[in-house]
């Protein structure tokens, strides 16, 4: 039989119109990790790939996981016939003398993660994990959580961590020592930007950490954390105030937005959505909020993100292990199941009642202040222009956080060959080589501005080179000025938007002096240079295999040059849209050159500095 990635996708045929079709999602999600489950329940062990955590840790997290799905379709009523088999591993793997034995957890220590979601099971559905114990059993879980409770967690949105495993220890009647529980949501606070954005900790760059932990985390403990009403509230109004920016990250088709690490977790983007339905937040009408939660998962649907079993692969939207992190296990990617939290909530809730909506319509530009960022929406599409955040320890980090531009439709390509500088795509970036074979792109930066909806950075590939670049709307165009000052010649790649590659070459190329477009089969692409002093060669490649995050093969149109020492203006628009709306006019069209004095001076009267990436 040929391989048919849509039918190894268990979401594929249901239709994800209803609360009975997202709950039946849970299910068949589900039911692929069944022949895993070791003899004793405790370990679920998916495949040969590692982490940079111990193989029990991992199969740990292939236990864990799933409860985030299966603990809400339980809440809200719905049979789950695999309690037994949780309630067996739940005792074996906190048993020191069990051959199943999760290990003893230490500071910092993965258990940490996989844990918070026994606790938020036990807080959430006593009844089915917890009550049928007995005692021994509950003595030695208890006792296991408290030495995972009672370490340090990582200074990020782990510290919710500690939080969620104490909710089920408070549920199952446990003492333990809540100072510390309250210190961690202290410490929390001084994660906060304005606006509902935080940081993920003492870091420059705010990803999608922000809608699928700190808030998802925040608005469950409102829920379930009664005694606490003053956070909760807090907690709420946040949200609420997030809720308006981070739809712009969202595209109308339901896409989220390909930016950062850990775009393996895949559909808990969408969990923000359900988040807010948990908690109550009415933060966009519950219409618009449905709207959003069921166009991202049926957006999944389509997608080969399964192994031929129906396992989640690690990957996006196929399986690719060129863009995960160290930390992904073959477990990781079921915080996917994050998503279903609204399953907790009854039928007849003003969210499963809502008719959905489309998302509105926005013609003009949002600037997005406290991430750094503009978000265009384009047909079919959401672009988010970047000033450039700042992750340089991980594979691929320039490429998460510091590329130019980012979307919903195309994603992004990861270089896979820091040796073959011609052969690296350098979509939404600009790369420097000065031998022709390695090459530098945007990676850290020494700053970051916003003025209205325009973006400034200002970063040094090397210590010689310092490069200025100007980011500006001009829908469905985008604009980029850079202003470079280097001690060295350089060679200089610049790509537009990755676009699908069809079979057999019928895609269609036009290359020339100043611009590049690819017609794909869907979609097409183009680049135009606009420098003011000279033109740069158009080119358009193909992009090496399995380097973008949706599709396996990509066409980028690039403009390609050299300059010499001294200081050089390049200036770029680039464009991409579905065929339908890509008309001849569009590249007869381009926009024109911005007047770099004119930028300066509203940078120097308008501009501020990005919140996230301040001290």
């Amino acid at each position: 039989m040929i391989y048919d990635p849509a039918r190894a996708n268990p979401l594929h045929g249901n239709p994800l119109k209803t609360r009975d079709d997202i709950a039946k999602a849970v299910m068949d999600l589900f039911k692929p990790l069944l022949p895993y489950f070791s003899e004793g329940g405790a370990r679920v062990r998916l495949s040969a790939t590692g982490a940079h955590f111990d193989r029990a840790a991992a199969d740990l997290e292939g236990f864990a996981r799933p409860l985030w799905g299966i603990v809400p379709l339980a809440a809200g009523g719905y049979d789950f016939p695999h309690w037994e088999l949780y309630r067996r591993g739940l005792a074996n793997g906190t048993d020191p003398s069990h051959p199943e034995y999760w290990g003893d957890v230490s500071r910092t220590d993965q258990r940490q993660v996989e844990l918070a979601a026994i606790g938020f099971a036990i807080a959430m559905v006593p009844q089915f994990i917890w009550e049928p114990l007995n005692e021994a059993q509950k003595k030695r879980i208890a006792a296991y959580l408290i030495s995972a409770r009672d370490k340090e967690f990582v200074d990020n949105n782990w510290k919710f961590f500690r939080v969620l495993i104490d909710l089920g220890l408070t549920r199952a009647g446990i003492d333990f020592d809540r100072s510390l529980t309250e210190k961690y949501l202290d410490e929390v606070e001084a994660f906060r930007l304005g606006e509902g954005w935080y940081r993920d900790g003492p870091v420059k760059r705010a990803d999608h950490y922000v809608p699928f932990a700190l808030h998802f985390y925040a608005l469950i403990y409102s829920v379930i954390a009664k005694h606490d009403a003053k956070r909760a509230a807090a907690y709420r109004e946040r949200a609420h105030v997030f809720a308006r920016d981070i739809r712009h990250w969202f595209g109308p088709d339901g896409a989220a937005l390909a930016f950062g690490r850990s775009q393996t977790y895949r559909f808990a983007c969408g969990g923000i959505w359900g988040a807010l339905a948990f908690a109550g937040v009415e933060a966009l009408p519950w219409s618009e909020i449905k709207g959003y939660y069921m166009r991202h998962i049926r957006w999944w649907s389509e997608l080969p993100i399964a192994e031929r079993d129906g396992v989640l692969s690690i990957g996006y939207g196929y399986p690719n292990l060129m863009m995960s992190e160290s930390y992904n296990s073959a477990g990781s990617p079921y915080w996917a199941l994050k998503f279903f939290l609204p399953l907790a909530l009854s039928a007849d809730h003003p969210f499963w009642a809502a008719e959905e909506t489309d998302a509105p319509e926005f013609v003009d530009p949002v600037p997005l202040k406290e991430a750094g960022m503009v978000a265009m929406h384009t047909p079919g599409n959401t672009v988010i222009l970047s000033s450039g955040q700042s992750h340089d320890k991980m594979l691929g980090a320039n490429e998460k956080y510091s590329k130019f531009v980012y979307s919903t439709r195309y994603g992004f390509n990861i270089e896979l060959n820091d040796r073959h500088f011609v052969a690296a795509s350098f979509d939404g970036l600009l790369g420097l080589s000065d031998d022709g074979v390695h090459f530098r792109m945007r990676e850290t930066l020494e700053e970051a501005l916003i003025a209205g909806d325009k973006l400034y950075s200002r970063w040094k590939p090397w210590g010689d080179v310092t490069v200025e670049t100007w980011l500006l709307p001009a829908n469905p165009w985008h604009i980029r000025l850079h202003r470079i000052v280097t001690q060295r010649p350089l060679q200089t790649s610049e790509g537009g938007f990755a676009i699908p590659r069809a079979d057999f070459n019928v895609d269609i190329a036009e290359q020339s002096q100043g611009q590049a477009v690819w017609h794909g089969q869907t979609d097409s692409s183009a680049i135009f240079d606009l420098s003011p002093a000279f033109r740069r060669n158009g080119t358009a490649i193909s992009a090496i295999a399995n380097s973008n995050l949706i599709h396996a093969k990509t066409l980028v149109p690039q403009l390609r040059g050299e300059i010499a020492t001294g200081t050089t203006v390049l200036a770029t628009a680039a464009v991409a849209l579905p065929k339908a709306d890509f008309g001849a006019d569009l590249l007869q069209n381009p926009p024109k050159c911005p007047d770099i004095q004119e930028l300066e001076q509203l940078f120097r009267n308008e501009g501020i500095a990005v919140p996230v990436f301040g001290d």
